[in-house]
């Protein structure tokens, strides 16, 4: 995949080199299960192909495989891809800490995806 990846792309993300090389080293199953992303998704941003979200499937890498941080103002410092998995979360008012980041990421954290005042409800 290293290949194509360096064909697909001019110049190669550092991001998509890396991605690529894990597909190498473990196969596209593996790396689906690591990633989260599915084995076709994968497949199409190694190719340069991919239609959806391609800055939050970088961000997705540079967290689980580059070691990407950042501080969560009610977590501490986490993983960039664990960020994007608390934000996708649903509001759980049985949980004292998923209502505190449902509501920090969508109060204004810069590392939250949640722009939109309708996003503000709770």
């Amino acid at each position: 995949m290293s290949e194509k990846a360096a064909a697909a792309w001019h110049p190669l993300p550092d991001w998509v080199a890396e991605l690529a090389t894990l597909v190498d080293r473990i196969g596209l199953r593996s790396a689906e299960k690591r990633v989260g992303y599915s084995a076709s998704a994968i497949s199409t941003v190694i190719n340069g192909r991919y239609r959806g979200d391609m800055q939050r499937v970088e961000e997705t890498v540079r967290g689980v495989l580059m070691g990407r941080a950042v501080e969560c103002p009610v977590l501490g410092e986490i993983g960039r891809d664990q960020c994007l998995l608390w934000q996708k979360k649903p509001f759980a008012a049985t949980s004292s800490m998923r209502a505190a980041v449902y509501r920090a990421c969508r109060g204004g954290c810069p590392h939250s995806a949640h722009t939109k005042p309708e996003d503000n409800q709770r």
